[in-house]
């Protein structure tokens, strides 16, 4: 069964859309490379983020919430779809600069121009501007460079912000020279630091809004991805610690921009869930301590996220909680949230945890997978409750992350039915992650 605006309409959304439910607002704010413990609410002292902690303070703090990959563009691509980015085939790392696939299967969509986020996945953007959402897009995409993928394509109304993977935050250039600022559709020339041009244009569009309509505003910074400049620094600089936490702050500055236009308007933000995370973890000069690992890996430090949430009588302000969430699990409560309910042939494997957020049930047992290729490399992962699996180029290792969240000692031996146990899971999970586009790669190899 295919999704249509008009099946779609035909459920609950059509109620939504008819005024007998209030639809909710959302304001999504991602953060690029952002460490796990470097937001000062989740310890940092070198780093001041008043506006971003704001969000936890005025609602919920999560303790255990994951990206669904170590890389940008596989958990941009869960979080939009709320799915395994697994299922897309050739986006299980970031896209590389100019469009170039990291790995065979991504490689071989990239030579058929063919590497980015597919169109009949539909997005959340889609489906909420089906429900007549007003939809923009602030930010870096990175989901593909090409025309017939562009945030547009995907159900964004607005779009402005970087294309790739990263850019220079003065000059809006990736490495290979190419200018990557876009609006539209079109590349554009602007004056300004990267973070600024992005928060000024979220506030703007923001403030446009009528009450009469839902909006979904989705703003993914840049910041503090690499290149590593603050405002006054023209040019790039080595990775360092000082300059990591200007760029932080300057994104944390931008975000107390656009908490203040919503705070301002009286009609809106009572009805707006505001949502902060990071894509993945913190490269060499972030904190994911007391976390192993960063960006790229598996463990805890390369997928644990800050997760921030806000919505004024939805969430009890200064509230916690321990439920292991994945991005594409906010997906799946967002879409619930709006009251929209997808045919069975478009299941998302994200879950609503919108009552467990809220304090209205328990937690909620997970087993959740990941898998994550670049050139030769290939890690895998299962986390079954507090046990941890994790494959990564051959070598093996089990960990209970109730006794050792910092993934020193290594259970394998000693627990050699759990460890069977979640191997056989991932084996089942990866026999079901099969993208449909790679089937023709896939026979080729065969021959």
């Amino acid at each position: 069964m295919n999704l249509t605006r008009r099946t779609l309409l035909s459920g609950s959304a059509a109620t939504l859309a008819q005024g007998a439910t209030r639809a909710p607002n959302f304001i999504l704010i991602v953060a690029d490379d952002l460490g796990s413990a470097d937001l000062s609410c989740y310890g940092a002292t070198d780093i001041r983020t008043p506006n971003i902690d704001s969000i936890g303070q005025r609602g919920v703090r999560f303790t255990r919430a994951y990206c669904n990959a170590p890389e940008c563009t596989p958990t941009r691509a869960a979080l939009l779809t709320g799915k395994y980015p697994q299922r897309f085939g050739g986006l299980e790392c970031a896209i590389g600069v100019g469009a170039v696939g990291r790995y065979d299967e991504a490689e071989w969509l990239a030579g058929r121009g063919d590497l980015g986020l597919p169109l009949d996945e539909f997005s959340i953007a889609r489906i909420l501007k089906w429900s007549r959402y007003d939809t923009a897009c602030f930010g870096k995409w990175h989901l593909g460079y090409g025309d017939r993928f562009s945030p547009n394509k995907h159900g964004f109304d607005e779009y402005f912000g970087i294309l790739g993977g990263n850019a220079d935050y003065h000059k809006h250039t990736e490495e290979d020279g190419t200018n990557v600022l876009y609006h539209n559709g079109r590349a554009v020339q602007r004056e300004g630091y990267v973070t600024d041009l992005i928060g000024e244009a979220a506030v703007n569009w923001l403030g446009t809004r009528s009450r009469h309509r839902p909006f979904f505003l989705y703003v993914p910074f840049t910041a503090p991805h690499s290149p590593y400049q603050g405002r006054g620094d023209n040019e790039q600089k080595k990775p360092d610690r000082k300059t990591y936490a200007e760029m932080v702050e300057a994104m944390d500055g931008q975000v107390g921009a656009l908490l203040k236009q919503l705070d301002s308007m009286k009609t809106i933000a009572p009805n707006t869930w505001v949502i902060f995370l990071s894509d993945n973890g913190g490269t060499q000069v972030a904190s994911n301590k007391p976390l192993r690992g960063g960006k790229s890996s598996l463990w805890e430090g390369g997928i644990r996220t800050p997760c921030l949430m806000r919505w004024p009588g939805r969430f009890r302000a200064g509230t916690e909680t321990r439920q292991v969430t994945l991005t594409m699990d906010i997906t799946a409560s967002m879409l619930a949230a709006a009251n929209v309910n997808l045919p069975a042939a478009r299941r998302l494997d994200g879950l609503n945890l919108l009552p467990i957020w809220q304090g209205r049930r328990g937690l909620a047992p997970r087993t959740v997978f990941w898998r994550y290729r670049r050139q030769q490399n290939m890690r895998k992962a299962v986390l079954d409750g507090d046990w941890k699996y994790v494959w990564d180029n051959g070598k093996e290792e089990l960990h209970n992350l109730a006794e050792d969240l910092s993934e020193q000692n290594s259970r394998l031996a000693e627990q050699a039915t759990v460890a069977a146990e979640m191997r056989r899971l991932l084996g089942r999970w990866e026999g079901e992650m099969r993208a449909p586009r790679l089937k023709a790669f896939h026979e080729k190899r065969k021959t």
